[in-house]
């Protein structure tokens, strides 16, 4: 039993799905992105669940810490708390999942791709006056752009590697 992300639940062949867990926030995201691929899909046994809010403060707080958080969608972070909470492995080709996962020690499966080789740690970084800090767990999400505004100058805050 795996957490699949909604890249596996699209490319796999069915039999690989069965028996499965995801989260039902990927039902909508599915149906958006392949209306057909999930008329196949709701036929599967795949054991959709709810994801508990102590969970998802979890996963935002272990995403936070390794400086993904604002990058991760809503579906992204229920995925993420499925695995955590479930203690079972993820299988997604989104490298921020895989390197959060990676973060806390957790070898994540990847779809299609070779998957992160190693662990990156992101922080908040100012472009105007380069001040930077750790990725707070209120941090504004967003999949590109900055991610808030400097303390100091006012400046975007963007998402950095860590030196």
């Amino acid at each position: 039993m795996r957490v699949l992300d909604t890249a596996a639940l699209i490319h796999w062949p069915v039999t690989e799905l069965n028996g499965n867990v995801c989260a039902v926030s990927q039902q909508a995201e599915l149906e958006r992105v392949s209306p057909q691929r999930w008329m196949l899909i709701q036929a599967l046994d795949i054991d959709w669940r709810d994801v508990p809010d102590k969970w998802l403060d979890e996963a935002r707080e272990i995403a936070a810490q390794s400086g993904d958080l604002p990058r991760l969608s809503d579906v992204d972070l229920d995925v993420l708390a499925l695995a955590l909470g479930l203690n079972i492995s993820l299988v997604t080709d989104d490298y921020r999942l895989q390197n959060t996962m990676k973060s806390v020690g957790k070898q994540p499966k990847s779809v299609g791709t070779t998957g992160a080789k190693q662990v990156w740690q992101w922080e908040m970084r100012c472009t105007g006056c380069r001040t930077s800090k750790e990725v707070p767990e209120d941090v504004s999400r967003s999949k590109k752009g900055d991610v808030g505004d400097c303390d100091r100058c006012g400046s975007p805050m963007v998402l950095k590697r860590k030196r």
